[in-house]
């Protein structure tokens, strides 16, 4: 999330209580989680386990809960609770604002859309020339869709990342991360009936002009996905990751988090893809390999109890 606009580190400091080391004055230009950070903008990071990679990270300015040896050169924000004080500056910038009508009256609707029947917009959404939303759609604040798009019957843009803080030492074990990112629908995207894409943490959930989902799709927090890609029925997307161009994912395939596919690659149906995987080559399988090796793996599989009688004969 980038701020309205920037903000000096001590003005930040002030606002979650923490003491600076390095640059007080320094500029802040917004706040992101780990995967999506930019040069300009804040982390926060609460765990040893994760000082290293955050430290390495792109990131100008990191919450943290303790002083560590700071050879990258980043500007510290040393306070005893990293995570709630990130959810203090998401609060301040982005606050939760109730709805009081099924269309806000900040949302910004291009000519020859048409709106069905029990259509949600809510407040600050952005919807291009000549798209169709279809009856009972719900679109979360802040979400941006372009031109010609369609979106059917009961599919939400904008939900909550499932994304959580998660600490055994106290009574509510895993608490939410709020989502200050958005959704956004490049144009001639069509998304099917029933879908769920959620919001980014901090940056956004992008879908690729051209791109077309399926029915009962779910398309996680932070996931870019490129153009002219074809996603079929019940497939999963975790969070972060990124998909490249022209690639299809068909029926059920899941896909785990912060990983990339390659341009023009094919999964076949009830694949899982566990780690990255190359453009341009055909994948079957959990884990999904290429889809000739898994074939000849199936041969040599159907011919095991040949093989064991011929062991146990010798």
């Amino acid at each position: 999330m980038k701020f309205p606009q920037p903000v000096s580190t001590q003005w930040i400091a002030d606002l979650i209580k923490a003491q600076v080391i390095g640059d007080t004055q320094a500029i802040i230009t917004g706040i992101n989680e780990i995967h999506k950070v930019e040069t300009g903008d804040l982390c926060f990071v609460d765990h040893p386990k994760y000082y290293e990679t955050c430290l390495k990270s792109d990131a100008s300015f990191i919450i943290i809960n303790k002083a560590v040896d700071n050879a990258y050169g980043k500007t510290l924000l040393v306070c005893e609770q990293p995570f709630e004080a990130y959810l203090t500056v998401v609060e301040y910038f982005k606050p939760f604002v109730p709805a009081t009508e099924m269309i806000s009256n900040t949302a910004i609707i291009g000519e020859g859309t048409t709106i069905m029947p029990g259509v949600f917009i809510g407040h600050h959404v952005r919807i291009g020339r000549n798209c169709i939303i279809h009856p009972n759609v719900t679109i979360y604040d802040y979400t941006e869709i372009g031109d010609n798009v369609v979106v059917h019957a009961g599919t939400t843009l904008g939900a909550d990342a499932f994304y959580y803080n998660s600490k055994r030492d106290r009574a509510v074990w895993y608490k939410k991360m709020k989502s200050c990112g958005r959704v956004v629908l490049e144009d001639d995207v069509e998304i099917g009936a029933n879908c769920c894409i959620d919001k980014g943490v901090t940056h956004d959930t992008r879908i690729g002009s051209g791109t077309k989902l399926d029915n009962l799709v779910q398309v996680g927090h932070d996931v870019v996905i490129g153009q002219n890609c074809i996603i079929a029925a019940q497939v999963g997307i975790a969070g972060a990751t990124t998909i490249g161009n022209g690639v299809n994912l068909w029926g059920q395939v899941g896909v785990s988090k912060t990983l990339h596919i390659g341009d023009g690659a094919n999964v076949l149906a009830q694949s899982g893809v566990p780690s990255s995987i190359e453009g341009g080559k055909t994948y079957w399988g959990t884990p999904a390999v290429e889809a000739q090796t898994k074939r000849k793996e199936l041969v040599w599989v159907k011919r095991i109890p040949e093989i064991w009688e011929k062991v146990k004969n010798k």
